[in-house]
């Protein structure tokens, strides 16, 4: 059996999946009786998008003392949005006004962004992550998908290899809100890049289809995948508006619905993928059914309404805890039978 976590964008909702990993994270130590129990050890495969491609790269960062092991806990991952939510998206002034309408290229300066990913990550490569992974963004010049695959980097050298601080700023390079991630491969060469949520912002479907391309190391039914959301959103645009709105200002409910629409395209097919093969149940996704109670904007990151998604995580995990102890006990006997 081949399990596989893929985690959604969302920007400071990233908490909302970081507090499921806490979770599970905890019962896993609790179940094993392994105080040094951690969630990166505990699936074969990881997909990141965006918010999502951070937590991966938390998770399967190499510790320091043995490269197998990883470095962070499921809850030093999620302190990083906690600590510093408020930093990256941080702007004020006329800067944060003009941004809001379009009147200039990104809301937020980068440089906090890549400051604490770089406290973060270092120099860790992404050959030297522990597990195989993907990570998601879209190449502007050459209009196309670009996949960080760990495995790739880690036998192809230089030329596929990059920092994993670049790899986290570039999935995360959401448009309006930062500048384009100019990153470059270990040999040098260039890559320009934005988020991966523009095609991926669930990235199950593409994770499933990487881990497919040895058919002959894998029988179809012989996979299981927990999908990891950040709220589906339920927001409503009037159509008038929208039609008698100026462009600049349409931009950000544009990029709202295109984000959205990818999540739920991702999660209908997977659905019908595993309901086809017969086993349904082993595609599980956990997300909060509505972000009523909160400030779902991707960049939201007021203490206020980090408290708020800390709240709705709690409740979904309250409501989800059945499924999540199924998820505990499955991850606990496939990886005592491999």
């Amino acid at each position: 059996m081949n399990t596989i976590l893929s985690i959604d964008g969302g920007g400071i909702k990233g908490i909302i999946p970081g507090m499921v990993l806490v979770e599970m994270e905890k019962r896993l130590k609790e179940r094993t009786g392994n105080p040094e129990a951690y969630i990166g050890e505990y699936f074969d495969f990881f997909a990141g998008t965006s918010t999502g491609g951070i937590l991966t790269c938390l998770l399967l960062c190499p510790s320091k003392e043995n490269p197998k092991k990883p470095r962070f806990s499921a809850q030093e991952a999620l302190n990083l949005y906690i600590d510093n939510g408020s930093k990256i998206f941080s702007t004020k002034g006329i800067k944060r006004f003009f941004a809001d309408i379009g009147w200039t290229s990104e809301k937020y300066n980068a440089n906090v962004l890549e400051k604490i990913l770089s406290d973060y990550f270092g120099n860790v490569k992404l050959s030297q992550l522990i597990k195989p992974c993907i990570i998601t963004a879209y190449n502007i010049e050459l209009r196309k998908a670009h996949f960080f695959r760990q495995k790739v980097a880690e036998t192809r050298g230089d030329s596929r290899d990059f920092y994993v601080r670049d790899v986290c700023r570039a999935t995360s390079a959401a448009p309006t809100y930062f500048s384009v991630a100019e990153i470059h491969s270990l040999a040098g060469v260039r890559y320009p890049l934005l988020d991966g949520g523009i095609f991926a912002t669930n990235p199950s479907l593409s994770a499933f289809v990487e881990i497919k391309k040895n058919p002959e190391e894998l029988i179809p039914t012989d996979v299981y995948i927990l999908s990891l959301g950040t709220g589906a959103s339920k927001k409503s645009y009037d159509s008038d508006e929208l039609k008698d709105t100026k462009a600049l200002f349409v931009v950000p409910a544009l990029l709202d619905m295109m984000m959205s629409g990818a999540t739920e395209t991702s999660h209908f097919y997977m659905k019908q993928i595993f309901s086809f093969l017969g086993i349904p149940d082993h595609y599980l996704r956990i997300e909060p059914r509505n972000l009523q109670s909160v400030d779902e904007k991707l960049d939201a990151a007021s203490p206020k309404n980090i408290s708020k998604l800390i709240a709705l995580a709690d409740r979904m995990i309250s409501e989800q805890t059945l499924v999540i102890d199924l998820v505990i006990d499955n991850l606990i006997k496939i990886k005592q039978k491999n």
